[in-house]
């Protein structure tokens, strides 16, 4: 099972191009509400989550998503079940990927300590002791998955398939959106 963590003010685009090509790919991901089963994003688009934070089962865990909005990004570092569950998927040698300022709270957890990474221009100082890798749109170092930015949502969920699947389900969805 896969679960996109959505805490109120999340970057609308960076969770929906990736869920949105997980799914076409036939990955199974749900959405977790962080604050309740209505999640509001950074740019006031309302999303309904699949379940909540309590109704996770971290056993059937094989990857975690967070996307970045500082919103978003505030609202997991404020849950203790969300920060958990983050570090339980690391603990697990589950694949843990997160975009934009999301890469940060990695780095809260140690998770991205000696680790190639990237996050969004800006919030470098936060990412602890990684291994940064500037101008990557996406960077996958072991079970560890970051992106840079809104922009970078297309490849990051391509990269995020290509690791739970392969490069050919990954070039298969990407022919299929038309990317150019």
């Amino acid at each position: 099972m896969v679960y996109m963590l959505l805490g109120t003010g999340f970057e609308e685009t960076e969770a929906i191009a990736p869920l949105d090509l997980l799914r076409r790919a036939g990955v199974q991901v749900l959405t977790v509400g962080v604050n309740g089963k209505t999640v509001c994003g950074g740019h006031n688009i309302g999303i309904e989550a699949d379940i909540t934070l309590d109704e996770m089962d971290l056993t059937a865990l094989e990857m975690i998503i967070l996307p970045g909005g500082l919103g978003g990004v505030a609202s997991v570092r404020a849950s203790r079940a969300a920060m958990d569950a983050l570090a339980f998927a690391w603990e697990n040698d589950k694949f843990v990927a997160a975009i934009c300022a999301g890469p940060t709270v990695l780095a809260d957890l140690g998770i991205t300590d000696g680790k190639k990474a990237t996050c969004y221009p800006g919030c470098e100082s936060g990412m602890g002791n990684a291994v940064m890798e500037e101008n990557a749109p996406c960077v996958r170092d072991g079970k560890l998955i970051t992106g840079t930015s809104a922009g970078c949502a297309i490849p990051f969920g391509l990269m995020l398939i290509e690791a739970l699947k392969d490069r050919e389900a990954a070039d298969t969805i990407a022919q299929q959106i038309v990317i150019r």
